[in-house]
């Protein structure tokens, strides 16, 4: 058995931003005209309206890395894909699936007092999380016992 979990909110938040981004910064280009100073020493080219369109497109793909994290697991290992970063890890390594009460997302204890955020399962999630913990435990469970 093998399971994907990813976060679900952000991904309503993080998408309309990135595209209201990239259209405000492409509106913003076509702005661009006339002088480009108090004294009139330059002026806009077309090469600065597709710079700031390209700007406008680099946020905004900035912003979609946050739908990037995302959790694979079945009963040999766990492979965590956050933000910046990952890990693949066998349940070996593992001492426990933890989600503590104010924590933001779940999280890896382990066996060397170590912790690995698990950017997917965040608690904005709510019952999605917890059924992801849920499920992520008895992996681990099952591959302690075995």
């Amino acid at each position: 058995m093998s399971v994907i979990y990813r976060p679900k909110k952000i991904r309503v938040v993080a998408i309309p931003i990135a595209a209201a981004v990239m259209v405000l910064f492409t509106v913003l280009s076509f702005g661009l005209k006339g002088s480009a100073g108090f004294d009139n020493s330059g002026s806009f080219q077309r090469g600065d309206q597709a710079a700031m369109i390209g700007l406008g497109v680099l946020i905004g793909l900035g912003v979609l890395a946050f739908l990037r994290p995302r959790v694979i697991a079945d009963e040999e290992k766990i492979t965590i894909r956050n933000v910046v970063g990952g890990y693949e890890l066998p349940w070996s390594v593992v001492r426990a699936v933890r989600f503590d009460r104010n924590s933001p997302w779940a999280q890896l204890e382990l066996h060397d007092e170590e912790q690995v955020s698990i950017h997917a399962l965040q608690a904005a999630d709510k019952d999605y999380a917890v059924e992801g913990v849920r499920t992520l435990r008895k992996l681990h469970s099952a591959a302690v016992e075995a």
